[in-house]
């Protein structure tokens, strides 16, 4: 009698080794990318071939199963190569990984989304950052659902995804105004993308804007109901998911600067200027790795509401964006003035990393936060 040994799948390195490999290959387009403001299409390619858009999908449905903390990582070590493609990729990821949340809790849609990203690793686009507590457009109700307007922002990805989640205000007669979060086809009648993304950093990421012009939304594609104006129990969990994967990207964009400064600094070592320079930037990406590992500790893998979990994020984000700046520009001063040309790693992430103080909330809006709550005053988290 012979018996035949089981097989095993080949094991799959994780995300993060799979993104360490292609990162070279993102790196060589970068700079053209910026240069032009187009979108980062190779590196796309490249994540899309490395099965890296399905990161976070559940394993059971054809993914990693990467956690928030896995996600953070992910983005860092992209934006080690290109910024542009760690911010704009985070985007889609944490959309992602917002799904699978609902999904782990059984809600409609979430499982036929999540199988869409694995197996065609179509993108989904994200206006949250624009829109967040407030935003801009209104919703009518109509026979079978809702009639959308209005104008869209900084919605990376734009002319290249599938699906927009994206939010809409309404005005009910009984509850008053309304925040109703929507998915909606990009291949939809009404949607266009406009060509104007024109800014200072994070050039490749196509953060165009979006129109929606009376776009019917179907009732059992409105994945909530919100209050108007607070971060309430499901903006909670959206944020302690979404900001640490982006704030990983940004985190990422300070480092490479860093190592660039480092590695331009080795002809001018004995220097103590420059050991001091290096040394406050390490110190400062010391502590912003500190506060963003602290917040993963408090969001873990699968977030449940909480005020304390939402002003730990947002405090670690606000870490990464200062010291982000103050890291890049001492990369600055440290390199030289090799770095002032167009061209150079510690330009492009000197630029990049100022994008890290327009998401919500935004620094100053955060000490606000977390002062208000330390004295018992009332704060935008329900």
């Amino acid at each position: 009698m012979t018996t035949t040994a089981p097989t095993h799948p080949r094991p799959v390195a994780r995300p993060l080794a799979r993104a360490a490999k292609i990162g070279p290959r993102i790196a060589a387009h970068a700079a053209r990318h910026d240069a032009e403001g187009s979108f980062v299409a190779e590196a796309y390619d490249e994540l899309r071939a490395a099965g890296l858009l399905r990161a976070a999908v559940p394993v059971e449905l054809g993914g990693d199963g990467a956690g928030v903390a896995e996600l953070s990582e992910l983005q860092r070590e992209l934006a080690h190569h290109c910024g542009s493609t760690a911010l704009a990729s985070a985007m889609h990821q944490h959309v992602v990984a917002f799904t699978a949340w609902r999904y782990r809790r059984g809600l409609p849609g979430a499982e036929a989304t999540l199988r869409r990203v694995a197996e065609d690793q179509v993108l989904l686009v994200s206006t949250g950052g624009g829109d967040y507590t407030h935003p801009q457009g209104e919703a009518v109700a109509v026979d079978g659902g809702y009639r959308v307007t209005g104008r869209k922002r900084f919605a990376s990805q734009s002319r290249h995804g599938a699906v927009l989640s994206t939010m809409f205000c309404l005005e009910d007669p009984e509850r008053g105004r309304r925040v109703l979060n929507m998915a909606v086809p990009l291949a939809a009648d009404g949607i266009t993308a406009a060509d104007n993304w024109d800014t200072l950093g994070m050039r490749g990421t196509a953060s165009d804007d979006i129109d929606l012009v009376d776009v019917f939304v179907p009732h059992e594609r409105v994945l909530a109901d919100r209050p108007w104006g607070v971060v309430d129990p499901p903006l909670q969990v959206i944020s302690s998911i979404a900001f640490p994967i982006v704030s990983g990207a940004y985190l990422g964009v300070a480092e490479a600067a860093y190592d660039a400064a480092v590695a331009a600094a080795a002809r001018r070592a004995g220097d103590v200027l420059v050991q001091r320079q290096v040394g406050a930037m390490r110190s400062r990406l010391q502590a912003a790795r500190w506060a963003l590992d602290g917040a993963l500790r408090a969001v873990g893998d699968d977030p449940e509401p909480a005020r304390e979990t939402v002003l730990a994020v947002m405090a670690a984000k606000a870490e990464v964006a200062r010291a982000g700046v103050v890291v890049c520009d001492l990369a600055m001063e440290v390199a030289g003035g090799a770095a002032y040309f167009r061209g150079s790693v510690i330009e492009r992430c000197y630029r990049d990393v100022r994008a890290a103080k327009f998401h919500p909330f935004t620094p100053e809006q955060t000490l606000l936060q977390l002062g208000a709550d330390a004295l018992g005053q009332p704060t935008a988290i329900t």
